[in-house]
């Protein structure tokens, strides 16, 4: 039992409670709150179960070799704890979250390095009010119009009037 507990890992309940939405912490307090009352019960117990007195047992039970027997077989149970086959699995999920997390601030880094740069272009803009049509296709190239393809602009062709 004793190599049981040094095996549990103790959880930061505050950085936890950090990343949980608005709308999750009813379940979150109720996750908490079983948690706490399982460890509450687990610290609760011994580390060594009572040992049990088999000389008072031979003296109180008249037939003779069934204590001895009791005491082969119970010396001999051995319990076997289950293995542990998600851990591996966890602490993988956990390095590829990482390594996602990581990607996306190097480009979310990016993204902003990109905008920083727009948002100096449009600073040292001439203000709107005192552009000419040209000074806005310079600063916008995608307002420029494309004679070739709208040739009757800003009038509609004959055709379709």
């Amino acid at each position: 039992m004793a190599g049981r507990r040094a095996a549990i890992k103790a959880v930061d309940w505050l950085a936890f409670a950090e990343r949980v939405p608005p709308n999750q912490k009813a379940m979150f307090n109720a996750l908490k709150t079983r948690s706490d009352s399982i460890s509450a019960k687990l610290t609760s117990l011994p580390t060594k179960p009572p040992t049990i007195d088999w000389a008072f047992y031979r003296t109180a039970i008249v037939k003779a070799g069934l204590v001895d027997e009791f005491e082969t077989k119970f010396n001999a149970t051995t319990i076997p704890e289950p293995k542990d086959t998600q851990t591996e699995k966890i602490n993988a999920q956990e390095q590829e979250a990482n390594k996602a997390a990581l990607a996306y601030i190097e480009e979310s880094k990016a993204r902003m390095a990109q905008f920083e740069k727009e948002l100096a272009k449009f600073k040292n803009m001439i203000p709107f009010d005192q552009m000419t049509i040209q000074d806005v296709n310079d600063a916008f190239p995608e307002t420029k119009l494309d004679k070739e393809k709208y040739v009757y602009w800003p009038h509609k062709p004959i055709a379709e009037l």
